[in-house]
């Protein structure tokens, strides 16, 4: 009789266990649902977050977390709101955003070094910001565009005023070049591998190239000081399913830009293969390890940007990042 119990009571468990609609249902019910907004359209700077979904990274964490693009509003403000937990910033308009009292804080440096500057076609002849003197310039309509073009180009003993400043809004590089654009500011893992898959020679002006405070993070991982004050398990939780994203795409740069293809069927798969190639090597960099902040850093740019008036008073550096969430560093 009391085997027969037992095997009774065997047979439910099984069948319970080998039922992945119950199954599934109690795993969805269990992990906490979080929403993550990009900066842009996804491209190979989200990678590791892909892959952090795709290949359950998250749900190992207890998270069930969905990617969106931004819409009216900005990423900086559907996180400062609370309307998203996680968003994908840059340095700069998290210090916009600090100086106004607005609560983000940057977790990590998706890539440890700034990758962008001003491009243009190679047969304009520009190799230095000396040269940007009686060309036109297609921008964003930013402030700071301005900004840094005059600080590299005092640095060569050149005139901002005698570049024509055209403001072509979302009009690409390629676009805007044979609208008869001279150069713009780009990021090079995107834009400038692209140049290359065209056989499209450009001259690259990094703005690394001028000035050691212009190397700032961009693009960041950020949240609210909320999410960080009541529930911190969940930004290390986070954090933890992030960093090994983005570890696995350093490691592994053409399975991780596959994922990225499966996820978003309508990025250009040559391009995301060869981007992904140029940058993995990249996120990390020379740091100790992905994600890594420097204080210095922080402070170089805030205080380049307040020298050059885009801020209305000083940052306190300290409180606009934080590294404790990275893994390792959290850990010590």
């Amino acid at each position: 009789m009391r085997k027969l119990l037992f095997l009774s009571i065997m047979l439910v468990l099984l069948a319970a266990c080998n039922n992945p609609q119950e199954q599934g249902t109690a795993n969805t019910e269990e992990l906490k649902e979080l929403t993550v907004v990009l900066d842009w359209t996804p491209n190979t700077n989200h990678t590791g977050l892909y892959v952090a979904r795709d290949k359950g990274y998250f749900e190992d964490a207890g998270l069930d977390v969905e990617i969106i693009m931004p819409g009216e509003a900005s990423a900086e403000q559907l996180v400062a709101s609370g309307k998203a937990e996680f968003g994908i910033s840059y340095q700069e308009g998290i210090t916009e955003a600090r100086i106004q009292d607005v609560p983000i804080v940057s977790l990590a440096a998706i890539i440890q070094h700034n990758t962008s500057g001003f491009a243009s076609l190679e047969e304009s002849n520009i190799t230095a910001a000396k040269d940007f003197e009686g060309k036109s310039y297609g921008g964003f309509g930013a402030p700071v565009e301005q900004a840094i073009m005059e600080s590299i180009m005092n640095q060569d003993n050149a005139d901002v005023e005698q570049v024509d400043i055209v403001n072509i809004g979302d009009a690409d590089f390629f676009t805007s070049m044979e609208q008869g654009i001279d150069f713009a500011w780009i990021y090079y893992a995107w834009t400038g591998v692209e140049a290359e898959l065209r056989n499209q020679p450009i001259n690259m002006i990094y703005l690394t190239d001028y000035s050691e405070k212009l190397d700032y993070y961009t693009p960041v991982l950020a949240t609210n000081e909320a999410m960080i004050e009541d529930e911190p398990e969940t930004v290390k939780q986070f954090m933890n399913a992030v960093s090994k994203g983005y570890e696995f795409a350093i490691d592994n740069p053409e399975s991780a830009a596959e994922i990225l293809i499966d996820a978003v069927p309508d990025l250009d798969p040559e391009l995301v293969k060869a981007s992904q190639e140029w940058l993995s090597p990249r996120y990390q960099d020379d740091a100790e390890q992905w994600g890594v902040q420097k204080l210095v850093v922080w402070e170089n740019y805030a205080e380049w940007m307040y020298e050059n008036n885009l801020l209305e008073d000083q940052l306190d550096s300290e409180r606009a990042f934080t590294n404790k969430f990275l893994p390792k560093i959290g850990e010590e």
